[in-house]
């Protein structure tokens, strides 16, 4: 593994194109603007502050790849009963302080901001953070203990996928109605009641986005409207048989997975348990 250039050699990044926006520089045609230059280049002032950028970024992610300016290790193990995050008195010590925020990217779904962070042991890092509207997933189930799901084809797998019907919430929109309208709009059923069931957060290493999960029973069909750019085929699988899969790998969307789960949970807590049943005199 090569060593990583240390900040008395600089970067090698920036070695490169400090060099690259000297040539720049000296094709460039005389008395051309400072800003953009007759040859439609960008000066070398441009180049420089990009080289920093880029610099900048590619140190704050390889502190994986050098240790050598830290010396900290993870906590011991501890055996304990489970706390959640940021109540253990422990957490604050774990903790990044955010010193900027700038929105890098803008698209129609979802927007990509760069924080610029200060670590625990105070040094400087960078994090691209997708910032996501939240959205909603529905566990809706039939009479004849089917769930149903959606057959849908995702750009970023490029395959069809098995889900339980789900979408982005609207601006202030309230995750209940969201569910109810998103059931309805990929599926053509109407819940007679809806529950909520747990809410996930599914890439917190890079993404805010939480999933509110409900359980829907009592359904009707009416007609479903799917968005113009959705076209899915809709399912209705015994609920076993869509837990089998969850356990063999076979399913992978994770709200799907965590929704199923959670399901399956909750019918065997409120089961009752035949053991637990006076026996027949």
């Amino acid at each position: 593994m090569s060593k990583k250039p240390s900040e008395k050699d600089g970067s090698l990044e920036s070695q490169d194109a400090h060099e690259a926006a000297e040539e720049c520089e000296a094709v460039r045609a005389p008395g051309a603007d400072e800003s953009h230059g007759d040859l439609g280049l960008p000066t070398m002032g441009d180049l420089v502050r990009a080289a920093d950028s880029i610099g900048e970024a590619a140190d704050a992610y390889t502190f994986d790849g050098d240790r050598s300016s830290h010396t900290h290790e993870s906590g011991a193990p501890r055996r304990r009963a489970l706390v959640l995050g940021d109540d253990d008195p422990r957490d604050g010590e774990l903790a990044e302080s955010i010193e900027s925020e700038d929105v890098v990217w803008q698209g129609k779904i979802f927007d990509v901001d760069r924080l610029r962070t200060r670590l625990p042991d105070d040094r400087p890092a960078i994090r691209d953070v997708v910032r996501h509207p939240g959205a909603v997933a529905v566990v809706a189930l039939t009479d004849d203990g089917r769930i149903c799901l959606v057959r849908q084809y995702r750009c970023a797998l490029d395959r069809v996928t098995v889900e339980i019907p789900a979408g982005k919430l609207a601006p202030g929109e309230d995750p209940l109605a969201c569910a109810s309208r998103e059931l309805l709009e990929e599926t053509g059923m109407v819940a007679g009641k809806m529950a909520y069931l747990t809410t996930i957060a599914p890439s917190v290493g890079f993404s805010d986005e939480l999933i509110h999960i409900y359980m829907a029973t009592g359904l009707s069909f009416e007609r479903s409207a799917p968005d113009a750019d959705e076209f899915i085929n809709v399912d209705l699988v015994e609920v076993p048989e869509l837990i089998d899969a969850v356990l063999d790998g076979k399913i992978e969307d994770a709200k799907t997975v965590v929704g199923a789960l959670v399901c399956d949970a909750v019918v065997s807590r409120l089961s009752p348990d035949p053991a637990a049943e006076p026996h027949a005199m």
